[in-house]
């Protein structure tokens, strides 16, 4: 009889364990600047020079290598404290073509990752990409929309909006992931950039009114700059109207003083994830719970002329053999039964 009972208890634990399994309640994505990852082969008609073995770089197969396995320890970590499984999905800029990003998810700390990428237009050839789980976030369409010109100005293109579309958590998810024209163009054509992805969303959302959108990206812009005001991303969930984003990272920035990248002593939060009005209303289902900037020790300068800042790849032209000089941004989400 005591063997009876100690056999059934070992079972109602299985049991039970297999019953939390299929109840999990946290999810998150994140989104990451790889910071020019590139390979050491040309690519016809890219701009990709300084990063080949005689380039001013001198980007050799030992600095790629290290540059793999140094972005794959950040990837394989971002949000496992919290949920064990990794982001099901992970939003990536600055990558330069498919075989950097097979040769990404080969190694070992990200290998159950596959990925969504389109060949895009910007001269350098960098352009943005999605991983994702298959376990957790099954893609069910995916395409490219390529960013129109403002003003006619064909130099500072964006690297198109990468638009993908799946089921997560049982039900469906959109991510539209982006890279904004740099600083070094003004303002308005980050603005410009901004227009074109609220008119995807308007055009996705006439669709499906309740649909459960994600917008991510590096958008060169802080969250309360005029471009991703214009995005309707608001500061405040009570703010948020039909149709509009809640951006959590204004607060992040401005009243924490959390950001993702230092320039000239400055935190800045570039590298933003948005989300619609349907993730912050839903009585069942998946739901916002909070968001974080991905900040450890090993990722900040600790000595030198950069201390304090995300440990880049090179400092001017020396390699330190760092991760990016971004830091990555993850948004956790809640499933309510």
């Amino acid at each position: 009889m005591k063997k009876l009972f100690i056999l059934f208890s070992f079972w109602l634990c299985i049991a039970t364990l297999g019953a939390q399994n299929t109840e999990r309640e946290l999810y998150s994505v994140a989104f990451y600047n790889l910071e020019n990852l590139f390979d050491t082969i040309h690519d016809a008609g890219k701009n990709d020079y300084e990063f080949l073995p005689d380039g001013s770089y001198h980007w050799t197969a030992k600095k790629y290598e290290a540059k793999l396995q140094n972005l794959s320890r950040v990837l394989g970590a971002l949000s496992k404290e919290l949920v064990p499984e990794g982001p099901a999905f992970i939003g990536v800029a600055e990558v330069e073509n498919r075989n950097v990003l097979v040769d990404l998810v080969k190694q070992p700390a990200i290998s159950k990752y596959e990925f969504v990428h389109y060949e895009g237009p910007d001269k350098r050839g960098i352009d943005c990409a999605l991983l994702y789980d298959p376990d957790q976030f099954r893609v069910t369409a995916s395409k490219l929309v390529l960013s129109t010109p403002f003003e006619g100005d064909t130099v500072h293109l964006t690297r198109g909006f990468l638009i993908v579309d799946g089921e997560l958590g049982g039900e469906r998810v959109c991510v539209i992931v982006n890279h904004w024209p740099s600083r070094g163009a003004k303002a308005p054509v980050r603005v410009h950039a901004a227009r074109q992805v609220k008119a995807l969303k308007d055009s996705l959302m006439r669709q499906d009114k309740k649909l459960k959108l994600i917008v991510m990206g590096d958008m060169n812009d802080d969250p309360m700059d005029e471009s991703m005001k214009e995005l309707g991303a608001r500061k405040y969930i009570k703010e948020v109207k039909k149709g509009e984003f809640y951006n959590p990272w204004w607060e992040t920035l401005e009243d924490k003083g959390v950001g993702t990248l230092l320039y000239r002593g400055k935190w800045n939060l570039f590298d933003q994830i948005v989300i619609s009005k349907p993730l912050l209303k839903a009585k069942r289902g998946l739901r916002y719970d909070h968001n974080e900037v991905f900040i450890r020790d090993y990722l900040i300068q600790q000595d030198g002329k950069y201390k304090g800042s995300p440990l880049r790849t090179h400092g001017g032209r020396t390699w330190l053999n760092g991760y990016s000089d971004h830091l990555p941004t993850i948004l956790y989400l809640k499933k309510r039964n």
